[in-house]
């Protein structure tokens, strides 16, 4: 499984990036919005640090404008990904791009019927969100059991699923057992599956044997 950043703050993402546990980044408008600075040249540092696919949001909604957007942020850099909603619109807008030969992250997907629209439109990634459809009384992980379910019928799909809008580790996992192919998490995610008393407890224990020994190795 890929694991992409959900996040525009370079800090939080030059120090993740560090790990070598990053394979992309995922962003939106409101993502950036936080960080105060230009919408294009926020963009154009993440791609300069993450070189896996960076998703960068049109915030248009009709054909037209959403292509032209989608045109003008495929030119910051090769590994620019564009995202455009699962509206009919955006799947239109997704089939020119892709035609293009431009990256396309469908968004905003609730059913396993738009997945299955997103694939036909040629999308490299769709994007289902589970921790909204949680929110609202739904099973989100349920749904990338479905699409991954119907993806697996038909080998000519391309399309990766995902795994958007996590709220925990437990998320993740579910999300590895599926086969699902990216999950993007927030920093914060990221950083506590690192984390486990029992990897605490053990370290500090070796530490502590180490100590009475009065060795070093250096």
């Amino acid at each position: 499984m890929k694991f992409f950043i959900d996040s525009a703050d370079i800090a939080e993402i030059r120090d993740l990036a560090e790990t070598g546990l990053v394979d992309g980044i995922t962003t939106n408008p409101s993502l950036i919005a936080k960080s105060g600075r230009g919408f294009l040249d926020v963009v154009k540092e993440i791609c300069s640090i993450v070189p896996g696919p960076v998703s960068a949001e049109v915030t248009a909604v009709e054909y037209e404008k959403m292509l032209a957007e989608g045109r003008k942020l495929a030119k910051i850099a090769k590994n620019i990904t564009v995202k455009v909603p699962l509206t009919r619109d955006g799947l239109k807008a997704c089939r020119t791009l892709r035609n293009e030969g431009t990256m396309v992250n469908v968004t905003l997907c609730f059913s396993a019927a738009q997945a299955l629209l997103a694939a036909k439109a040629g999308a490299n990634f769709v994007s289902p969100f589970v921790g909204r459809l949680d929110d609202v009384g739904s099973d989100g992980m349920e749904l990338i059991s479905d699409i991954m379910q119907i993806y697996s019928q038909y080998p000519a799909i391309e399309t990766e699923v995902l795994v958007a809008s996590i709220r925990h580790p437990v998320h993740v996992v579910q999300a590895a057992k599926m086969g699902a192919d990216v999950a993007t998490l927030p920093p914060n995610v990221l950083r506590q599956l690192f984390n486990h008393p029992l990897t605490d407890k053990g370290l500090a224990a070796f530490l502590a044997d180490w100590q009475k020994t009065g060795q070093s190795i250096l």
